[in-house]
């Protein structure tokens, strides 16, 4: 155990041996934020001798859990632990729970799971019954405004109430709809995975103890980009307990069109004040020059938290300065530039 936490910095080693209690890790870019996670539920598991069957790590892709679950793994064979955490994305882990227990809400078993194609189908179904014309409101467009209700954890009933314009007053009348086509054909939509997983635990609170029970430490990566429904997720499972380590850089957040919000930091902090503070700021990627152009830009933000990232690396070439007159001359510029 000596000879992992000899392989972290003063700041990732802060991190992982905090172990009980709610806690945010600010990971700044290229800080070693994996590094941490997984070092963490290895030092939960040969320290403090949780089993690896009581932590829950979710991330945000497949692609992340894939690398995040094959980095455990390796850890783990050296180590001959041989159970494995919970690691996948909020969506795997609720259609596993809805699996087991959405008969509660009379969600069979066997439920479909539909994706964008089935959606797209299913829409142009309602648009049918409904006689719109796909020319002047796009189904796409429609299935993605539902999508972002969803994410806020908004129900097609109070969609109604809250609705202004065509647009918004169409998509009330298709939501419904939608949704009972959904229902006609056993399946949900990837949206009705947290949301169905959210109304399972509230409705059935001996579900969500079970759950809460088994998962006794949760951590979730990129959390400045998880929407409504998946901090709901976070702090229902994590309520029991309260040993929930929340890891993200809120100056990355991208996902603001799915729904991300990173507000969701301050409504942590408010839930959990007892929360502990671990900053990542040392960089092991970039050179000091990018670093400090980044921060300079990064820093005039004032609605989270920003590190002042620092390396060890060589400060590096200066940084050159394009001014596009569009998007279209910057991707062009990029791609000389790369092929260069």
């Amino acid at each position: 155990m000596n000879d992992v936490l000899n392989k972290l910095n003063a700041e990732q080693k802060a991190a992982v041996i905090h172990t009980d209690g709610p806690m945010i890790v600010l990971a700044g870019a290229g800080s070693g934020k994996t590094r941490v996670l997984v070092h963490r539920v290895l030092y939960l598991v040969l320290t403090k001798k949780i089993r690896p069957s009581n932590i829950l790590l979710t991330t945000f892709t497949n692609k992340a859990s894939g690398e995040m679950l094959g980095r455990i793994a390796k850890v783990f064979t050296q180590n001959k632990i041989h159970e494995q955490p919970t690691v996948g994305t909020f969506h795997s882990l609720c259609a596993k729970i809805l699996r087991r227990d959405g008969i509660s809400l009379g969600i069979p078993i066997g439920f479909q799971i539909f994706d964008d194609q089935d959606q797209l189908e299913t829409m142009k179904e309602v648009f049918s019954i409904l006689s719109l014309n796909p020319k002047e409101v796009r189904p796409q467009a429609v299935l993605s405004m539902i999508s972002q209700a969803k994410n806020q954890m908004i129900d097609h009933e109070a969609y109604q109430a809250i609705a202004h314009g065509y647009f918004q007053e169409t998509v009330a009348k298709v939501y419904p709809i939608y949704q009972g086509l959904l229902r006609d054909h056993d399946a949900l939509d990837f949206d009705d995975l947290l949301l169905k997983t959210i109304e399972l635990f509230k409705k059935a609170p001996e579900i969500l103890d079970r759950y809460q029970n088994k998962f006794q430490y949760v951590m979730v990566d990129e959390y400045q980009d998880t929407n409504e429904a998946q901090y709901q997720l976070t702090k229902l499972l994590g309520g029991k307990f309260r040993n929930i380590c929340i890891v993200g850089d809120f100056s990355q957040s991208i996902y603001s069109f799915r729904g991300a919000d990173y507000r969701n930091l301050e409504k942590f902090k408010r839930d959990f004040p007892e929360a502990k503070t671990f900053p990542l700021s040392q960089n092991y990627r970039s050179t000091q020059n990018i670093l400090d152009a980044a921060t300079s830009v990064i820093s005039k933000n004032t609605m989270h938290p920003v590190l002042s990232l620092w390396t060890e690396n060589r400060e590096g070439e200066d940084i050159i300065i394009f001014p596009a007159d569009s998007e279209h001359n910057e991707a062009e510029y990029i791609i000389q530039e790369i092929s260069k």
